[in-house]
């Protein structure tokens, strides 16, 4: 129980640093409100589809979350981070812009 714990707590420290309820959170990683409550308290083991989920949408590992080891290119998961919270229309101008900086810095 006590991985489950850790597990929970480190998926609760990712949900509060994006400033999310746990029902947007839940509704973002497709699960229910009630089984993100029963995970971040350690209640429940967390499923591959939801880690899948979970790591796709914070831009986190599966190895922080499962481990709590995290990746050094800090920069990079902040503007993750900042991506999966845009509306669809502002990922597409978003990609664009750092499409033409990455050309223009080549």
């Amino acid at each position: 129980m006590k991985n489950s714990l850790e597990v929970g707590n480190r998926i609760r420290n990712v949900r509060e640093e994006l400033h999310m309820s746990r029902n947007l959170f839940s509704e973002k990683i497709n699960i229910s409100e009630s089984y993100l409550a029963q995970l971040e308290l350690g209640n429940k083991s967390l499923g591959m589809n939801t880690l899948i989920s979970l790591c796709e949408y914070t831009g986190f590992s599966a190895d922080y979350f499962l481990f709590g080891n995290e990746v050094n290119n800090e920069m990079a998961k902040k503007v993750l981070r900042i991506l999966n919270t845009l509306p669809n229309n502002s990922l597409e101008l978003s990609y664009e812009l750092i499409r033409s900086i990455k050309a223009h810095s080549n």
